[in-house]
């Protein structure tokens, strides 16, 4: 049965909106496309002597397990040229798992929902763009609630619409 999974994305360098796109079509390809949100520009958070982000939520369904889905996420990362060699460093792309459907996942490598979404502005104002409803099965509040509840943080500022895909539109589950 499929999922509706919500993925976060980020990239800091060269053309940060086209490795978005070239990812989000790359994951086009191993899930349905669902919903996006606008692009953001984000202050970096753990690691500020860094160029800025580009940031975005995607929604898709997916019929893999969370651990299939992230080994297909981290190949496409590869293939984009993602190499990590700091925590939290520069990066081509960077894609996450936020929510997978109602799925609580504690295990090495993967932890789902992502630990960190509720303290990230980059991650929870794209999200609320697009599914403002979305549970979080942990915290037990939808992603509105998260985001009001969010002191203030680095700046997460719209830079663009989702015009490259006029036809998507918000999931609201």
């Amino acid at each position: 049965m499929a999922e509706l999974v919500y993925l976060s994305l980020g990239s800091n360098l060269g053309d940060r909106c086209g490795h978005l796109r070239t990812a989000i079509d790359r994951i086009a390809e191993v899930a349905v496309l669902k919903s996006q949100s606008s692009f953001y520009e984000t202050e970096p958070v753990d690691i500020p002597d860094q160029p800025w982000f580009v940031n975005c939520v995607i929604a898709v369904e997916s019929s893999a397990s969370p651990q299939a889905f992230l080994e297909t996420l981290l190949t496409i990362e590869r293939g984009m040229g993602r190499i990590r060699l700091r925590d939290k460093g520069p990066r081509l792309i960077d894609i996450d798992i936020v929510l997978f459907g109602a799925c609580v996942v504690e295990e090495s490598g993967l932890k789902i929902p992502h630990p960190a979404m509720a303290a990230r502005r980059f991650v929870l104002e794209p999200l609320a763009e697009i599914a403002p409803d979305a549970w979080h099965p942990v915290l037990r509040k939808n992603v509105r609630q998260i985001l009001r509840e969010l002191g203030p943080g680095p700046l997460v500022r719209r830079i663009e619409d989702k015009t490259s895909r006029p036809s998507l539109r918000p999931t609201g589950q």
